[in-house]
C-alpha cells in the first residue's frame, strides 16, 4: 500500500485505453489524456503499456511508500522530490519503505503519470480500473485521492535506473502555443467556407473553464451554410443546433459560438453539430496544454491522423528504453 499525504488536484487513477464499449450505457471511456506519457511510464516499471496508474493534474500529491516499490514519473513536471532530494522524470526509480514522494505544482505541461511496478491493483468496473468521477466508479471508490486514503500496489519486478530515449519523448512546446490536428466532420458541411478558413488560420485560447468533460476554446465567431439555417423546426433555432446524435470523442462541439473539444469522461449525445474532431494523436497535446496556452488547428485526413497514432503506438515499446 501506498499512503495518500496529500491529493493534488484531482489525482485520480487511470488505464488504457480506458472502458471500452460501455458509451451507450452513458459510461464514457475515462482514461489518460495524454496517452502518449502514461504508457511510457507503465513501461518504465516493467508493466504492461496499458496497467493502471495515477494521473495528476496540475498539482501533484504527496504519497508515503509502506513498502519498497519502483515507480516512475513522466509527462508535466511537478518538482517531485522523494525524501527531499530531486526525482528524474522519464526514469524509474527506487523508493524504500517510509519514503515520502512530494509533488507540487506543474512548471511544464499539466498532467503528470506515476506508474508503480506492478500497477495500482484496484477492482475494475466494466473492464476499467479508469476513474470516471462524474459517474463514482471505477479507481478508487469512483473518486479522487483522499488524504489518509491508501493506494493498492500489485506484485511486481521493475528495476531502477531505466530511462526513455530523449528521442521517443513527446516534444513539449515551452511558448505555450499549440499546433492541433484536426479532421473534418462529422459536421463539418454546417460552416460555411469562409468559417472554415477562419477557424484554421485563427488562435484559439484554451479556458480555464475546462476540464476532463471537456476544454472551452475562446476565439472567432462562427458563420454557417444554409442547411444550418434553413432547417426543419426539429431541429432547433440556432444554427449550431441540431437533432439529438451521438457525439465522437474528440469532437469539437458547437454551443451556439463556444466551441468545447470533448474529452475523455464527456457526454454520449447531444443536440449540437461537431464541425471538426480532434483525432487521439494529438490527445497528448491536450493533456499537457495549460489554460490561457494558444491553439492553432492543422486539417489533416484520417490516413494521416491514424499514421500519426501508428508513430507514438511504436514510441511506446521497449525499444524505447534505455538504461541510465
Amino acid at each position: 500500500m501506498i499512503e495518500v499525504l496529500k491529493t493534488g488536484l484531482e489525482t485520480c487513477v487511470q488505464d488504457f485505453p480506458g472502458r471500452k464499449g460501455a458509451f451507450g450505457m452513458g459510461f464514457p471511456p475515462s482514461g489518460p489524456i495524454d496517452h502518449w506519457s502514461f504508457r511510457l511510464a507503465n513501461l518504465l516499471v516493467g508493466n504492461e503499456p496499458g496497467d493502471a496508474a495515477l494521473e495528476c493534474q496540475f498539482i501533484g500529491p504527496a504519497l508515503k511508500f509502506k513498502a519498497p516499490a519502483i515507480f516512475a514519473l513522466t509527462g508535466g513536471d511537478m518538482q517531485a522530490k522523494l525524501d527531499g532530494e530531486y526525482v528524474p522524470l522519464w526514469q524509474s526509480v527506487a523508493a524504500g519503505a517510509g519514503q515520502k514522494l512530494e509533488m507540487g505544482p506543474a512548471l511544464t505541461g499539466a498532467r503528470c503519470y506515476i506508474s508503480f511496478a506492478g500497477g495500482v491493483d484496484v477492482p475494475p468496473f466494466l473492464g476499467s480500473r479508469s476513474t470516471f468521477v462524474l459517474g463514482k466508479c471505477g479507481g478508487i471508490d469512483g473518486a479522487p485521492l483522499a488524504v489518509g486514503g491508501e493506494i493498492p500496489v500489485g506484485v511486481g519486478e521493475g528495476i531502477s535506473g531505466r530511462r526513455i530515449k530523449r528521442k521517443c519523448l513527446p516534444p513539449l512546446p515551452n511558448n505555450g502555443k499549440w499546433l492541433i490536428e484536426v479532421c473534418a466532420g462529422p459536421n463539418d458541411d454546417w460552416i460555411d467556407k469562409a468559417g472554415q478558413k477562419r477557424f484554421l488560420e485563427s488562435m484559439w485560447k484554451l479556458s480555464p473553464k475546462s476540464n476532463r468533460v471537456g476544454f472551452r476554446l475562446e476565439g472567432p465567431k462562427w458563420t454557417f451554410t444554409r442547411k444550418a439555417i434553413d432547417k426543419a423546426p426539429e431541429n432547433g433555432s440556432d444554427p449550431s443546433n441540431t437533432i439529438d446524435h451521438g457525439y465522437p470523442i474528440g469532437a469539437i462541439n458547437l454551443g451556439g459560438q463556444t466551441p468545447i473539444i470533448l474529452l475523455n469522461d464527456t457526454l454520449t449525445l447531444g443536440g449540437f453539430i461537431n464541425p471538426y474532431t480532434v483525432p487521439s494523436c494529438a490527445f497528448w497535446k491536450l493533456g499537457q496544454s495549460r489554460p490561457n496556452e494558444i491553439y492553432k488547428f492543422e486539417l489533416i485526413s484520417i490516413e494521416e491522423a491514424q499514421a500519426r497514432k501508428r508513430a507514438i503506438n511504436a514510441t511506446c515499446s521497449e525499444d524505447s528504453i534505455e538504461l541510465a
